[in-house]
């Protein structure tokens, strides 16, 4: 077996099984989960419809292997909707490559592009993070390095805290815009420090841009490529940004995304899936086709999410260091003071007493010399109805006013 395996961390949800196991919820009320951000939206069907109708038809169904870049007619609605969303002009056929979901892209990634022959290979990702980017790297023959998130600025990541003996070292950044768990959007600053900072040391940026679709302010999130542009880099060199329908598009089973950026990245990169198998089945193609082309229900589903992070987070900030984030679907919100920093007892009683599941904060972060950024708060995902969403928020407000 590769050794490598045994460095892997438990994933978060499985800490939360093993935390919960031993609790007992109150059987008085009904289960309310907030804990995993699968999105609870219907999904549009319209995108149901192009899926069983390729699905019926012997060019589009399962008749015939699918090639790994995709149909043109799928990059180039990649193509289209980057125009449109970011005001981006990208090759289709050399700049965008379909993937199965952003998280098996951001893994795959790392195997593609990090060089590990040298032994002091060094991947940096946020911290708190998606856990992917550490695996990934892990299993690259990379070390992770933790950039600590600063609640003083919103959560946006404190890149100044990377030593420029990692900088040096680093193949491969990970950044997310809007973030998981904390919802933060980069500015364009950020952006050209991080360019700045590739362009010194020579690594590869892959942005995780999936929760892109779901915000709350008007001005909508600014993208990797939109700032690269912004910036004059127009052959976003070595920039690759991810996205994907499931956020989006309410489509999570689908597994449906795509990758654009740097075309001599993309190149090698898509070496590398060829090998690895990685195409897309053609219904799925045809059903993203028709997803990418349409805005109307995009917009449905920012409106009942801005409706339900209206109504829940007054009542969640009565008690809680919580506010409304930049964009996504999660609350990151601090546990009261008589808590301490132990989110795992306060989600474990949470569950016990109230039926509802929460992520604790800490299982989304590593301890660094400066502690761990995720300690002493838990991340809500608000993805089910409006009504279970703040019935769940009332029990918690309860919950910590009985505590206190």
């Amino acid at each position: 077996m590769n050794l490598l395996l045994q460095d892997l961390h438990p994933y978060p949800f499985e800490r939360l099984r093993q935390l919960l196991a031993g609790t007992q919820p109150n059987p008085a009320l009904a289960p309310i989960s907030l804990g995993i951000g699968e999105p609870k939206h219907a999904t549009p069907a319209f995108i149901l419809q192009a899926y069983a109708q390729a699905l019926q038809d012997p060019a589009t169904g399962l008749a015939a292997y699918p090639a790994t870049a995709g149909t043109p007619a799928l990059r180039e609605a990649f193509a289209r909707w980057l125009q449109q969303r970011y005001g981006v002009a990208v090759d289709a056929l050399t700049q965008t490559l379909p993937v199965n979901g952003s998280r098996e892209a951001l893994f795959a990634f790392a195997q593609a592009v990090v060089d590990a022959s040298a032994g002091d290979a060094v991947v940096v990702c946020p911290n708190p993070f998606y856990q992917i980017y550490e695996g990934a790297a892990i299993l690259a023959g990379a070390t992770p390095f933790y950039a600590n998130s600063d609640p003083a600025r919103n959560f946006a990541v404190d890149w100044d805290s990377v030593p420029e003996s990692i900088w040096q070292r680093t193949r491969l950044l990970y950044v997310c815009s809007p973030g998981n768990p904390t919802g933060a959007v980069m500015p364009l600053e950020e952006w050209r420090k991080l360019f700045a900072l590739s362009d010194a040391h020579g690594f590869v940026i892959a942005s995780d841009e999936c929760y892109s679709e779901i915000y709350f302010r008007y001005d909508a999130p600014l993208g990797g490529l939109q700032a690269a542009q912004q910036l004059g880099r127009t052959d976003f060199r070595n920039l690759v940004t991810f996205t994907s329908l499931s956020k989006r598009s309410n489509v999570p089973g689908m597994r449906s995304g795509f990758v654009a950026g740097d075309a001599a990245i993309l190149q090698k990169f898509l070496l590398y899936r060829t090998y690895h198998g990685c195409a897309m089945a053609p219904p799925v193609q045809a059903a993203s086709v028709a997803a990418w082309g349409d805005e109307a229900h995009v917009q449905h589903n920012r409106d009942l999410y801005r409706q339900k992070f209206a109504q829940v987070t007054p009542v969640l900030a009565e008690v809680m260091d919580v506010s409304l984030p930049d964009a996504g679907f999660y609350l990151w919100a601090g546990i009261p003071a008589h808590w301490g920093q132990d989110d795992t007892r306060f989600a474990q009683q949470l569950h016990a007493q109230y039926n509802v599941t929460v992520l604790p904060g800490s299982y989304l972060a590593r301890q660094t010399p400066a502690g761990n950024p995720g300690a002493g708060r838990v991340r809500m995902a608000l993805v089910a109805s409006t009504e279970e969403c703040l019935e769940a928020a009332r029990r918690i407000a309860r919950f910590i006013r009985q505590s206190a």
